[in-house]
């Protein structure tokens, strides 16, 4: 059955953040090109909607559109009471509370904070905001550091291309990292940036001299299954082991280790699902070694072990 995802634009909104669901979720299909997902998009009481940089959009549907919703998206908004205050109308805290899931891109989060369906939960919203944010709600258990937060029924994400990452990452939940991967391929974007990334990284690209990390992250990636210590990356780089670190993490947001573990992490998610190799093989191809390590990680990750992840996935 497709799943049906509802776009709730609201006054103010970000042009970037509405377009992000649309074009993920459209993008997402099966192997024989079918959709997966259903998008529509409404408003409060369906009429124009104007964004922050002069111009509105015409939703085709109202809250209507929210009661047979699999998924609600609300996405940022800059401006009105929501941000200035914290509050909503109360027809529009009721259309968004009972929904089986709710996601928001960046300042969403305002609202569904405001309509009390983040209370006592881990969130997170653009850094910019996040002491506004707090101020406003102090029973949010906000993190402003990281990419987006899955909190099963109740998802939130940062700003701008952190939108993107999150709907990709719900493709992923969803129906694998094939799919995932493939949808990313059509939107020509990265296929996999896990929540925990940093939000600000200081410098998000190599240096125009050539002298980054990005030829070594490249090499990296086709050796996944063979020892990579700190020393070997920085040796492949022609740097210290000090200046590769503190390049690595300026451009990465993540220490050389942590992101090692993520690429073999995904290389095994993978393998898990399009493969008929053992656990034990799984592990050595993607560089854990054994399958106590791979399963490790991969709880740390998904919080399953490698079998239960393939049958999910292998069902779905």
């Amino acid at each position: 059955m497709v799943h049906r995802v509802a776009v709730l634009v609201l006054d103010k909104f970000a042009p970037l953040d509405l377009g992000a669901p649309g074009q993920i979720f459209w993008a997402a299909r099966t192997a024989d090109g079918e959709h997966l997902y259903e998008v529509v998009t409404c408003s409060v009481d369906g009429g124009p909607v104007r964004s922050h940089v002069g111009y509105s959009v015409l939703p085709d549907h109202g809250l209507e559109a929210l009661e047979g919703a699999d998924t609600v998206v609300v996405p940022g908004v800059h401006g009105g009471e929501v941000v200035r205050d914290g509050t909503i109308p109360d027809v529009l805290r009721e259309a968004l509370r009972g929904r089986p899931r709710v996601m928001s891109i960046c300042t969403g989060a305002f609202v569904l904070a405001a309509a009390g369906l983040l209370d006592g939960r881990p969130a997170t919203t653009h850094w910019r905001d996040a002491e506004r944010f707090r101020r406003l709600f102090p029973r949010v258990r906000l993190d402003p550091d990281v990419l987006f937060v899955d909190d099963g029924d109740v998802l939130t994400s940062a700003g701008v291309a952190a939108g993107l990452d999150l709907c990709l990452h719900v493709v992923r939940r969803d129906h694998g990292s094939e799919v995932a991967n493939r949808t990313a391929r059509r939107c020509v974007m990265p296929p996999w940036r896990e929540g925990g990334q940093a939000q600000y990284i200081e410098r998000p690209l190599p240096p125009a001299s050539g002298t980054g990390t990005a030829a070594t992250r490249a090499w990296a990636l086709e050796r996944l299954d063979q020892p990579l210590d700190l020393a070997t990356l920085a040796g492949h780089a022609r740097m210290s082991v000090r200046t590769f670190t503190r390049r690595f993490r300026q451009e990465t947001g993540l220490s050389p280790a942590q992101w090692l573990i993520r690429q073999r992490v995904e290389l095994a998610r993978h393998l898990l699902e399009t493969s008929d190799l053992t656990v034990d093989q799984v592990a050595r191809r993607s560089g854990f070694g054994s399958a106590v390590s791979l399963r490790q990680h991969l709880n740390a990750v998904v919080g399953v072990s490698p079998l239960a992840y393939r049958q999910t996935f292998r069902a779905s």
